[in-house]
């Protein structure tokens, strides 16, 4: 089994409503995301699937959410825009964009610091 890791970032504004702390206020973050793609067998030249592949497809992904008020983007205008909540959407569209590929994404990992991070993983 071979796991591909590509990490991309994006800025935006949240406020966790219900949250109880300062955290209900909006304020920004310099998000991280990582997706993790797994493959059993690489193609005839080695790779199990190409960096640049899934980057685009993150790209398309986290462009929804950048340099955005992400309280008014679908689906956290209806959910909390938390670091959980972000990884589970990031997992469904990028494992959407990807379905046509030998390599499944595996799990999502986003940080909205560099001491904090939600993962999200694929149910087997």
């Amino acid at each position: 089994m071979y796991e591909i890791e590509v990490t991309d970032h994006f800025s935006s504004a949240h406020r966790l409503r219900g949250e109880g702390s300062c955290c209900e206020n909006l304020h920004g973050h310099n998000w991280f995301v990582t997706v993790f793609v797994r493959c059993r067998d690489l193609d005839g030249i080695g790779i199990g699937i190409d960096f640049k592949a899934v980057k685009r497809e993150m790209e398309g992904v986290l462009a929804a959410l950048d340099h955005r008020d992400l309280n008014s983007v679908p689906p956290f205008d209806a959910q909390n825009p938390s670091a959980e909540n972000i990884a589970r959407f990031v997992l469904v569209e990028m494992q959407r964009r990807l379905s046509g590929h030998r390599a499944k994404v595996h799990r999502v990992r986003v940080s909205e610091g560099p001491n904090t991070a939600a993962t999200c993983m694929a149910e087997e």
